[in-house]
């Protein structure tokens, strides 16, 4: 059952997954983008989007099986449109408001200023206008709001050091530092000293892993980037050891189930082993990584978790896991978690 098959078939089954309170750990911020700011950006541009980018978002209700390489191909396509502050600005405010309608009440999300910097004058600019807007929109939706600069694995470890030091000088809204991209790509290790100086600035250590590479560069994380939460990290499920390893360590996972069956890290949402890293004690924090290109956002993968027969004490439990292991202040996690046990002593919809 692909997700929005999953969607449809449980939305009516159990609470509102809407209103429960959660924290959305796992977000890009090209992929956040709504599909008709894509077509406004675009248009008001005059550009002319790949025929396979327009195809794959307009057909939202079916995402596409894609592997890595048309994803990467899509996603730099999308990225095209995003050549001003304005674009920026509207991108990142409709990411929060979308969170907002979902009952997420803790947003973390990833940019890599890199891409943006050539149109606004460099890249603090480009941070400074992301964590401007963060204030903004925090401000008028009551959304907390946390920004992960993550480094790319398609570039240098210098440039990971760079992005470190630039993230550590605006640590406050800069709550941790992620190396996102093809996993596949660059020598894990040498990104350790950038992330050696993100940590001591008090950043969060939030790299991908255990997406597309299995339990040994999970290992080769754990070993050298100390994250305290992984980005994905299902392949964390095929080694036992290694993910005891990473319970007692207490790191967090990111799971993304759309996105893991869309690339064909699995055959279905459903098959991502949410229930065994559960069982097995993980931390775990849902997440949408990119709806533009995947057709899914947050509460979708909620529905997938309960379509894979989780309740909703299951679910209930997984949010306050997402807000656990957010770095939302104390205040703001407390409000969050009195949320989810409000939600939950709610009485449950009526059957039909």
């Amino acid at each position: 059952m692909t997700a929005a098959a999953a969607s449809s078939a449980t939305a009516s089954a159990g609470r509102d997954l809407s209103a429960l309170p959660k924290a959305h750990l796992h977000l890009h911020f090209t992929g956040s983008m709504r599909p008709t700011t894509l077509w406004d950006l675009a248009d008001e541009r005059g550009i002319r989007l790949p025929r396979s980018l327009v195809d794959d978002v307009a057909l939202q209700v079916e995402p596409t099986r894609r592997g890595w390489f048309r994803f990467q191909r899509q996603y730099d396509a999308a990225r095209t449109v995003v050549d001003s502050e304005a674009a920026m600005r509207r991108i990142l405010h409709e990411a929060v408001l979308d969170d907002a309608a979902e009952g997420s009440g803790r947003l973390e999300i990833q940019v890599d200023p890199t891409s943006y910097a050539p149109f606004v004058g460099g890249l603090t600019p480009a941070t400074e206008i992301v964590l401007d807007q963060a204030d903004r929109s925090e401000q008028e939706t009551g959304v907390s709001v946390g920004i992960v600069i993550a480094a790319s694995r398609t570039r240098h470890p210098l440039d990971a050091r760079t992005l470190a030091r630039l993230a550590a000088k605006h640590a406050g809204r800069v709550i941790g530092f992620g190396l996102s991209n093809d996993e596949r790509r660059g020598v894990t290790s040498e990104y350790g000293p950038a992330f050696a100086i993100a940590r001591r600035a008090g950043l969060l250590s939030v790299p991908h892993g255990g997406e597309l590479l299995g339990p040994a560069h999970v290992e080769a994380v754990m070993d050298h980037l100390a994250p305290n939460r992984l980005g994905h990290g299902v392949r964390s499920a095929d080694d036992p050891a290694l993910l005891d390893r990473i319970v007692q360590a207490g790191v967090g996972l990111e799971v993304c189930p759309a996105s893991n069956a869309s690339l064909g890290v699995v055959a279905d949402p459903t098959d991502v082993p949410l229930r065994q890293l559960v069982d097995a004690g993980a931390q775990i924090a849902l997440g949408a990584d990119d709806p533009l290109l995947f057709g899914t956002r947050l509460v979708a993968q909620y529905e997938i978790a309960r379509q894979m027969g989780f309740s909703d004490e299951d679910l209930a439990a997984l949010a306050a896991s997402s807000i656990r292991i957010s770095a939302a202040d104390d205040a703001t996690r407390t409000r969050l978690l009195d949320g989810v046990r409000d939600w939950l002593a709610a009485p449950p919809p009526a059957a039909s």
